[in-house]
């Protein structure tokens, strides 16, 4: 089945972990843009245009701020490609992407320390520092799920997500209710991250945290159910 009609094609990734991160990249990007200075850390076509206007409008701050995300996600998405596929021949599977979420979690459970350690209020240098491990971070999570589905899932950038399950709405007069629910958790993880901040400064950046780590225990999880099989006679 080709990449695009969903989540059939690729079984590699445990919807339980899709839907795990999805709602940690909504969570990690509120938290970005509310307190490390109105940029995304995973959504690069906005901080694309942040980039022009911060250049074309005469703020270099945003410029600068949208700059280092993107070479950030960059190199992680490079970093998370590179573990994902590097894991046997076969990088299409769950286990493919083990790698890729053990440094997301690393990198995310460093920015929390990092953020408890400034009592969350950190200064210009600390927020681009933060910022710039949370979109390396983002970088190796989409670049892990891009290597072991083929490009058929998503766990943070919807607009072609969104744009498919519309489109095939409309062609089909069906919808297609795990696109619809992965396309919902984005702005239900910016919600949990936006009411953390508010709420709850200091614990804000581990909820994304223990969400990337829940979906690796996911992904742990699935890979002895796939490779044990049916039953015999099942």
């Amino acid at each position: 089945m080709p990449a695009e009609r969903g989540h059939t094609s690729a079984p590699a990734l445990d919807r339980t972990a899709q839907y795990l991160l999805t709602a940690a990249a909504g969570c990690v990007n509120a938290v970005g843009f509310l307190v490390l200075g109105g940029v995304f850390t995973s959504v690069m076509t906005a901080n694309l245009a942040l980039l022009g206007l911060g250049l074309g409008g005469g703020h270099p701050g945003t410029a600068r701020l949208a700059a280092l995300t993107i070479v950030a996600y960059v190199t992680g998405v490079v970093l998370g490609g590179r573990a994902a596929a590097g894991i046997g021949r076969e990088p299409r599977r769950t286990g493919g992407l083990r790698a890729a979420l053990v440094a997301e979690c690393a990198l995310l459970w460093a920015v929390w320390v990092f953020w408890v350690s400034v009592g969350g209020e950190p200064g210009a240098a600390q927020r681009a520092t933060l910022l710039a491990a949370s979109s390396l971070a983002m970088g190796c999570q989409n670049g892990g799920v891009r290597v072991v589905t083929g490009g058929a899932e998503t766990t943070a950038y919807m607009t072609g997500a969104l744009t498919g399950l519309v489109a095939e709405g409309v062609r089909t007069r069906r919808l297609d209710r795990h696109i619809a629910l992965t396309v919902v958790l984005i702005p239900v993880g910016a919600a949990l991250g936006g009411f953390a901040v508010r709420w709850a400064r200091l614990a804000a950046p581990a909820l994304a945290a223990v969400l990337v780590t829940l979906a690796l225990l996911a992904v742990v999880r699935a890979v002895p159910r796939r490779k044990r099989g049916p039953r015999p006679g099942a």
